[in-house]
C-alpha cells in the first residue's frame, strides 16, 4: 500500500522524493491493530520534522493515517511513515516547507530472524541523530558486506568505536551487564523500549571494535524484527542462543503496544 496524505500517491507527487530524496521517516510494526513504542515514533517524527524542515508536524495527522492502516491490516505489517515536501525543489531547499505524509506498508518480517554475521566498517551517517531518507551510504555498505559473504555491516568511527548497524542499533552483554555503545548514532525506538524494560544491570560506554572479545553475546534491535542475535562480528563469535537473548526478547515483547 502507498498513500500520500490519505489518498492515492501519483508519480508526479513522488518525483521530489525519488529525485531529491530530502525527507525523514520512521518505521514501525503494526500487529493486531497495535504498535509498540507508538508515542516514541510520533515524537521522533515531530522532532525530526523541526530539524529537517523547520516545520511543525501534527502527530494527530499521523495517528489518523495509522488508524486507517490498522483498520485494513489483517496480518502484521511493517509501516513506514515518510515526511517530505513534493514542492521543495533541488534548487531551493531553503524555501518554506509543507510536510506531506507518505505511508507505505509491506508484510512484517518473521518474528524470529536468523542470527546475523556482520563486519565492521568505518562509516558515519550524515546527521546521525535524525532518521532521514539518505540511505545510499548505508545500503552501499550493506551491499559490500553481503558481497564479501556477510549479512550486514556494523558502523564504526575513525577511532574504531562501534556506533550502530546500517538500519539497526546494537547492544552487547559482558556476562553481567547489558552494554550500549556510547557513540553518535540514531536514538532507536526499539533500543529505548528495551533499555527501559530490561530489569538487569546495563550501562553505556565506548565500545572498541578491537575489544569485542570481552562480550559473550551481541544483538541487533529495530522495530521490524525486535531483538535479533548477532552470531559474529568480523572474527569475534558470539553465542546466538545465549540465555540473555531470551530475557531481552521477553522484556521487549512485554512492552505494551498501543492503538493509534
Amino acid at each position: 500500500m502507498i498513500e500520500l496524505n490519505g489518498g492515492p500517491a501519483r508519480a508526479t507527487d513522488l518525483a521530489a522524493l525519488a529525485l531529491t530524496g530530502y525527507g525523514h521517516f520512521t518505521t514501525l510494526r503494526l500487529a493486531d491493530g497495535r504498535i509498540r513504542g507508538l508515542d516514541l515514533h510520533l515524537a521522533r517524527l515531530v522532532r525530526d520534522c523541526r530539524v529537517v524542515f523547520g516545520a511543525e508536524l501534527d502527530p494527530a495527522r499521523v495517528r489518523d493515517r495509522l488508524r486507517a492502516v490498522a483498520a485494513r491490516a489483517e496480518e502484521p505489517v511493517t509501516v513506514r511513515v515518510t515526511v517530505f515536501d513534493p514542492g521543495l525543489a533541488l534548487e531551493r531547499p531553503g524555501a518554506d516547507a509543507t510536510p506531506h505524509l507518505l505511508v507505505t506498508t509491506r508484510p512484517a518480517a518473521a518474528a524470529a530472524a536468523a542470527p546475523l554475521r556482520v563486519r565492521t566498517v568505518e562509516h558515519r551517517r550524515e546527521l546521525p541523530e535524525v532518521k532521514h531518507t539518505g540511505l545510499f551510504g548505508l545500503l552501499h555498505q550493506r551491499r559490500l558486506a553481503q558481497l564479501a559473504g556477510f549479512d550486514d555491516a556494523l558502523l564504526t568511527g575513525p577511532d574504531a568505536a562501534v556506533s550502530e548497524g546500517t538500519t539497526w542499533n546494537v547492544g552487547f552483554h559482558d556476562g553481567r551487564d547489558l552494554v550500549w555503545p556510547d557513540a553518535d548514532c540514531l536514538p532507536g525506538v526499539t533500543a529505548a523500549l528495551l533499555a527501559g524494560a530490561y530489569d538487569g544491570p546495563q550501562r553505556r560506554e565506548r565500545v572498541s571494535a578491537a575489544g569485542l572479545g570481552r562480550f559473550t553475546a551481541a544483538f541487533a534491535v529495530n522495530a521490524g524484527f525486535g531483538v535479533r542475535p548477532i552470531a559474529a562480528v568480523d572474527g569475534h563469535r558470539f553465542d546466538p542462543a545465549h540465555p540473555v537473548l531470551d530475557r531481552l526478547r521477553a522484556a521487549y515483547l512485554a512492552v505494551p503496544a498501543d492503538r493509534p
